[in-house]
């Protein structure tokens, strides 16, 4: 018999807010956590913004010690561990050194880890300086060195793996999380996924010139999902996560209960019909959508709310019409609908996870985040949908029961993850 799954601690750290505190009260207000680099100038980026997570040094000696942040040169990993760690305590749970959690695991994504550490490390050896690599250079350098810095801090014991989904990665990984508990494998499991910063993980983007170069000026102002005048991605950076539990466990030590996870989908669409490496195959979307909806057992009139992959760029109305054709809805009938990346930027294999977040604290607060930059709707979506299914300020509403929630990533993969309101029964 398969065990219903809900979450019991959030994490987060992203560029307009790192804790959960500060994280919701910046998307309740729409902040916005896009900043202008010149570093990026002086490198001659055509998009020289971006959003990063602010961490004072001070701050990270609250989650690792001094001798291994001496050693530390990956902002993922750390971010990754501040967002679990601080999950795992959300949830109610502690950890001691000798101590090893036998029905507790991890399962945290990324892009890649440790860019700057392999960076250091290529100088090093094209210099013939092997033997100064330094011991922590795999550790740091390896995809799974995510969730091994993470599971050793906190002493997981159950599976502890890195999943690499591109864009879909945190969203992913949630519901690779999900059916693990659903199956009885284990009791709680960490899940989320992580994303590094700078010129080394973002010049690709800017090469191939998907990310915006005509707000370098108006940095807040340039992350415009669903907008006519959207011009491309800001790219940003940090860490979701999400403590999932088994129901059996979380009613047995009276925790509180964010949200309970019905189930989900993954899927690819081939790279055919349409689908390539960068772009989306839309019948492949659309099939994401309706097994998510099938799998959490639930109609797709259920659905009060969607948050959005919507990354501001001209396939934001693909999107909309692939959620209209799945759904079966349009006009006023549309859910509400709306994108974080509007105030973080896409934070790449970071997004669906620090998403995640946001959306699970929405359902549990009672409140749907605005969707800013977003004054000119994209006239192809607003022929379909009722522009105030798009709100542009906070709405505080008891009707949000479940969210749907989308990534869709490099190499035309997606997923999908519903999430309702827990009700005790």
């Amino acid at each position: 018999m398969s065990k219903r799954v809900v979450v019991t601690g959030l994490g987060v750290v992203a560029p307009n807010g790192v804790g959960v505190i500060n994280f919701e009260k910046a998307i309740k207000a729409g902040t916005s956590g896009i900043e202008y680099f010149e570093s990026l100038k002086e490198m001659q980026f055509s998009c020289c913004i971006g959003g990063v997570p602010e961490v004072s040094e001070e701050l990270k000696l609250k989650y690792l010690t001094p001798l291994q942040l001496r050693n530390f040169n990956s902002p993922g990993i750390l971010y990754a561990c501040m967002a679990g760690i601080d999950a795992w305590y959300d949830a109610g749970f502690s950890y001691a050194e000798d101590e090893a959690h036998w029905e507790s695991g991890c399962i945290f994504g990324t892009g890649i880890s440790g860019v700057e550490k392999m960076r250091e490390a290529t100088y090093k050896l094209d210099s013939g300086k092997v033997k100064r690599l330094g011991s922590n250079s795999v550790a740091q350098t390896m995809s799974s060195g995510v969730s091994a810095y993470l599971s050793g801090i906190i002493g997981l014991g159950n599976q502890v793996t890195t999943n690499s989904s591109a864009c879909a990665t945190g969203t992913e990984a949630i519901l690779l999380a999900y059916e693990r508990l659903k199956a009885g494998k284990a009791e709680r499991m960490i899940a989320g996924s992580s994303s590094e910063q700078g010129p080394y993980i973002w010049g690709g983007f800017d090469a191939m010139r998907v990310m915006t170069y005509k707000h370098n000026a108006s940095p807040t102002t340039g992350s415009r999902p669903m907008s006519e005048s959207a011009s491309g991605f800001v790219p940003g950076s940090g860490a979701g996560a999400v403590v999932l539990e088994t129901l059996e466990s979380a009613q047995a030590r009276n925790a509180t209960i964010y949200a309970e996870v019905m189930g989900g989908a993954v899927n690819s669409g081939g790279q055919r019909s349409g689908g390539t490496m960068t772009a989306p195959n839309s019948t492949a979307v659309q099939h994401c959508i309706k097994s998510a909806i099938q799998d959490a057992k639930i109609s797709p009139q259920d659905i009060d709310l969607i948050n959005g992959h919507l990354t501001a760029t001209v396939k934001d109305p693909v999107e909309i019409q692939n959620w209209v054709a799945a759904l079966g809805r349009e006009g006023n009938q549309f859910p509400y609908i709306h994108s974080l990346k509007s105030m973080v930027g896409h934070c790449l294999s970071a997004s669906g996870a620090i998403e995640s977040v946001a959306a699970i604290l929405g359902l549990k607060g009672d409140f749907i985040f605005p969707n800013t930059n977003c004054e000119d709707i994209h006239p192809e979506i607003s022929s379909i949908i009722d522009k105030r299914k798009i709100p542009t300020t906070v709405i505080y509403t008891e009707e949000i029961n479940v969210i749907a929630k989308a990534s869709f990533g490099f190499g035309d993969v997606n997923a999908c993850i519903i999430f309702k309101k827990y009700k005790n029964g």
